[in-house]
């Protein structure tokens, strides 16, 4: 019983019986991870399509500027709590959340449109799924976010104006703390002199890229991030840490991003996520098709492993993003590469 593939390979070779282990795999290699999304293309603006195929009752209610549908009947069993119903990608006319969840009722809510009529910081969403992600990101009744996808959807952009937004506009939260594996793509460049943020800035390219554009001044083509004023500004409700020193801490009242979430083992993750105390909310980004860390998988990584547990819990919720807001190069190299 061995993980390393090398191993069984020469294992094999050799006549011996070898295999891996089973017990740490989220789902089997025939599956794949949830997407969080169930498409019904005959739904309609209101959803009709799918009452009438799945035979369902319906019970509309308006409460606080917020519509739900009160379904009775079978309830699908592909369903759970947190899941997104629509009835496209682009250009949906019907967007809902599934709130509950029994064998033979289900309260959807109509979600929050970020495309035009609200924005998070300034962003707005292009397709169906980055709304579902940012009402997700937005909604106070979710503690856990995890977001999945290529290079390039917009994971870490939504997540950081999520963030500001609910830390620095509507004070929801105290402070941002993002954290990632320390994990590199290639050789390592040996010990990193400076304090703990100084060391972990080689590994937060994508959050200062992403700083950039959030705090990019309109018409000028520059960014408020250089500037010093807006750094400190920031810096004072922005902590940058590792996740190696994050043990006997407890977040309270914290927004906690977890990128390259893929990179850290089920036990890691656990221990980041038992760090999360009272009012605090966190977020997992990732791609289980990008996985630098020996030894872990699209099925055993911990942003895998965490979406499966998780998928019945109404407090947390999860999409893959699939469209690429990169350039046509990048959206090409994902493809072809």
């Amino acid at each position: 019983m061995t993980k390393d593939i090398n191993l069984r390979i020469k294992a094999a070779a050799l006549g011996m019986a070898v295999e891996d282990y089973l017990t740490d795999r989220a789902f089997t290699d025939s599956d794949a991870m949830i997407e969080g999304v169930k498409l019904y293309h005959e739904a309609g603006p209101d959803g009709q399509g799918v009452w009438d195929d799945l035979k369902f009752d319906v019970t509309v209610t308006r409460e606080h500027h917020r519509t739900f549908y009160q379904l009775s009947g079978q309830m699908p069993s592909d369903w759970y709590p947190g899941m997104l119903i629509a009835d496209c990608d682009v250009g949906a006319s019907f967007e809902a959340i599934v709130r509950e969840l029994g064998h033979d009722h289900a309260t959807l809510e109509v979600l929050q449109n970020y495309r035009n009529e609200r924005s998070a910081w300034g962003v707005n969403a292009h397709d169906s799924r980055q709304n579902f992600a940012l009402n997700l990101l937005m909604d106070e009744s979710i503690d856990m976010v995890s977001i999945a996808g290529s290079a390039g959807t917009g994971k870490t952009y939504m997540t950081l104006a999520a963030a500001f937004e609910q830390t620095l506009e509507k004070k929801r939260f105290e402070r941002i703390i993002f954290t990632r594996a320390p994990i590199a793509m290639g050789e390592e460049i040996g010990f990193l002199p400076g304090t703990e943020e100084e060391k972990m800035s080689p590994w937060m390219g994508a959050f200062h890229d992403n700083m950039d554009n959030l705090l990019r001044k309109e018409g000028e083509g520059t960014s408020a991030w250089s500037e010093e004023a807006t750094r400190a500004w920031i810096g004072n409700r922005v902590q940058i840490r590792s996740p190696s020193f994050m043990r006997g801490r407890t977040l309270s009242d914290t927004f906690l991003i977890i990128d390259e979430a893929q990179n850290l083992t089920p036990k890691q993750l656990k221990g980041l996520l038992t760090r999360a105390g009272a009012n605090t909310k966190v977020v997992l980004l990732g791609n289980v098709g990008q996985i630098d860390t020996p030894y872990l998988t699209a099925n055993t990584c911990g942003l895998a492993v965490a979406v499966q547990r998780f998928a019945n819990w109404p407090h947390a919720g999860h999409v893959t993003l699939k469209c690429v807001e990169r350039s046509r190069l990048a959206l090409v190299a994902e493809e072809l590469l």
